[in-house]
């Protein structure tokens, strides 16, 4: 996928995505929404705290993400 960030996370509404953040946390859900500051909401969510470690924890079942916080999002 290529273009502008705002128009790949049209593309990838409804989809299984990871987001990386800042913290080295990794989320991986289904895109559910998002807004110009690149906030998102992600639902049937799974993570783990540090990236690279063995296991997820299981999370609820909605979380917003801050789009300050956000690093990478990968659909």
């Amino acid at each position: 996928m290529s273009g502008r960030p705002l128009d790949v996370l049209e593309k990838s509404l409804e989809e299984r995505v990871t987001v990386r953040l800042k913290s080295g946390d990794e989320y991986v859900g289904d895109l559910a929404g998002y807004d110009q500051h690149m906030n998102l909401v992600l639902e049937n969510v799974s993570g783990s705290t540090e990236v690279g470690v063995d296991g997820e924890e299981s999370l609820e079942d909605t979380t917003i993400i801050r789009g300050d916080n956000v690093v990478s999002i990968t659909p």
